[in-house]
């Protein structure tokens, strides 16, 4: 086998002209498989993050009755023997954050809107999704204190700034009323377009009293030390509140339409892809068709002398392997490159505009994630091994007296 692995490598920089053609063809399709993958899945990233990390968190904790009846009514008792239970429950919970939520309407002296109001500690709100990082205009409230940050959106609706009241109307737990009037300390250009259109955030004490629900949560949201722990932490927590009302919940539990929609709109990117291997399939076998017809003569030499021709398969099969290997490898590294080079891509006038209009940053980020760089490699891979099955079979088939004639 030495022997075999030793000529193949000798034969493939026999010709170097051959085969850096070859090779520049693999790295070629490497690159711009994995760099139309990272560029489609860079920004469904984002998205999930954002949605993840202000919206559910990777982990929810609920209880039970919640998640068909968001109401005050199904919120739950939440004190440090709960807080200890769960973080004892896996270790590799690194974060929680304690929540409450409703809906109410905000209003100013002439007009009203709706709003979604949640109670939160500024504190551990910030170590887990660094809302303050958005704040566009004030301060952030104290965690006793009796005043409100407004989404810009919101804001603009109602006509408010800061320094200004916001009356808050509705109902709190068990059909208590609630309705107060709180000072507005700061606003957020919150970065999900539809909760910058109806956040209202309280601390997380004043809104418990508000509410009528003193230390009740309508929801806990935990992150894992890794995104990939989500569904082993979520089966420890399972484990651990067993028995209990409260019940967890995984990110794609808790946004099933946006896992459909993202399903949905990669399926155009798939075609394409699609088309790109069998177009980089066809460019493949062009290359290694003249490549074959130009060592006929060669193969038809080795035969004649007394070369077995499985012999011969071997050496030609390992020299396919080399080179797609080489190309593959290279590929890998070089698509890596240039998306670090390029990361992000800025957008500029009207495809900047339309992107900020549907509540996103001006800007393409591209996915480092290293399954798309195997996965893309792989599937090369397989067809540069499947387009040199051809030079195999032709091995196979050769007459000799036809091939040194040629």
């Amino acid at each position: 086998m030495y022997t075999y692995i030793k000529l193949a490598w000798r034969n493939i920089w026999r010709n170097r002209r051959r085969t850096l053609i070859t090779v520049s063809a693999i790295i070629f399709a490497v690159v711009i498989a994995i760099m139309m993958q990272s560029i489609n899945r860079g920004s469904y990233e984002v998205m999930i993050e954002r949605s993840v990390n202000f919206s559910t968190g990777y982990l929810q904790i609920q209880d039970y009755r919640y998640d068909d009846e968001a109401s005050l009514d199904n919120s739950f008792y939440f004190d440090d023997e709960l807080r200890r239970r769960i973080l004892d429950a896996d270790d590799r919970i690194e974060k929680i954050l304690p929540r409450i939520e409703t809906f109410m309407l905000a209003a100013n002296d002439q007009s009203t809107r709706g709003a979604v109001v949640f109670g939160i500690n500024p504190e551990k709100e910030q170590r887990f999704n660094e809302l303050q990082n958005f704040k566009s205009d004030g301060r952030f409230f104290d965690p006793d204190e009796q005043a409100a940050i407004l989404s810009e959106g919101l804001a603009n609706r109602l006509q408010l700034a800061v320094g200004d009241s916001l009356v808050l109307i509705g109902q709190g737990r068990f059909g208590m009323s609630a309705s107060g009037l709180f000072e507005i300390t700061g606003l957020i250009d919150h970065p999900i377009r539809d909760l910058n259109n109806q956040a209202v955030f309280l601390p997380l004490q004043t809104a418990q009293q508000f509410l009528s629900a003193d230390d009740h949560l309508t929801s806990i949201m935990i992150a894992p030390q890794r995104e990939g722990q989500t569904n082993s932490v979520a089966q420890s927590l399972k484990r651990e509140l067993d028995g209990s009302e409260l019940v967890v919940f995984t990110w794609p539990e808790l946004m099933p339409e946006l896992l459909e929609l993202m399903e949905l709109d990669l399926a155009g990117p798939r075609f394409f892809t699609l088309i790109l291997y069998l177009v980089i399939g066809f460019g493949f076998f062009g290359t290694i068709l003249t490549m074959t017809m130009e060592r006929l003569k060669e193969f038809g030499v080795l035969l004649s002398v007394g070369m077995k021709r499985a012999r011969l398969a071997s050496v030609v099969f390992i020299e396919t392997l080399m080179i797609s290997i080489l190309g593959v490898l290279v590929g890998m590294g070089a698509a890596w490159l240039i998306l670090k080079a390029i990361d992000p891509i800025v957008l500029y006038g009207d495809a900047a505009q339309a992107v900020i209009d549907m509540g996103f940053e001006p800007v393409l980020p591209m996915s480092f994630a290293a399954d798309q760089f195997y996965i893309q490699g792989f599937y090369v891979f397989l067809i540069a091994m499947a387009v040199f099955l051809f030079p195999l079979i032709k091995v196979m088939r050769l007459n000799i007296l036809e091939a040194a004639r040629s």
